[in-house]
């Protein structure tokens, strides 16, 4: 985990492809040769990285609209879980925001596969309240990209030592989520 913990600072600092193996190695106390004992390569930090992301995301969805029937509060509760996960773990977020092209095959293609159905998972989620009449979006699609664009935004000004609480942001952006699906 410290080793993990190590790249993902320094990916988020220097960005995957000028983060050496051997800069890793330095941050942990650990010569570079040395940590290929400990992991197979920087290629598989960063897919540890991206799909643990992956994994949290749609898992915390999930548990926040598990039981709950109405469709207007589930968006809510939704956008809530994005933007929290977002703030608490801006490093994740950022790293996977920006070296979403830097994972070789096959992970690439999983790790965007995985975007992909986390992504749709929203997007049912407004079809579904504009079926119902319930949200009045001009393109679903659409919609939903505003709505995980505001999460995805997040870490890049979002501090804890800022003017807002975690929950006030969460509030807020929820707030903004559902007026983004024009809710009734």
């Amino acid at each position: 985990m410290e080793i993990r913990n190590a790249a993902l600072v320094l990916f988020a600092e220097r960005g995957y492809a000028a983060t050496t193996m051997a800069d890793i190695g330095e941050a942990v106390g650990m010569r570079g040769p040395s940590l290929y004992k400990h992991v197979g390569s920087k290629q598989e930090l960063l897919t540890q990285i991206m799909t643990g992301t992956m994994d949290d995301l749609p898992r915390n969805y999930r548990a926040v609209v598990a039981g709950c029937e109405d469709v207007v509060e589930r968006l809510r509760r939704a956008a809530e879980a994005h933007v929290r996960y977002h703030a608490r773990h801006r490093l994740e977020a950022f790293v996977g925001t920006r070296e979403v092209r830097s994972p070789e095959e096959p992970h690439r293609t999983e790790v965007l596969q995985r975007r992909a159905a986390y992504e749709q998972a929203f997007r049912a989620l407004l079809s579904e309240g504009v079926q119902a009449g319930r949200f009045s979006v001009t393109t679903v699609r659409l919609t939903s990209y505003a709505i995980l664009d505001l999460g995805m935004g997040v870490p890049v000004w979002c501090r804890e030592d800022g003017d807002l609480t975690e929950d006030q942001v969460v509030y807020q952006y929820g707030d903004f989520a559902v007026r983004l699906a024009g809710a009734r």
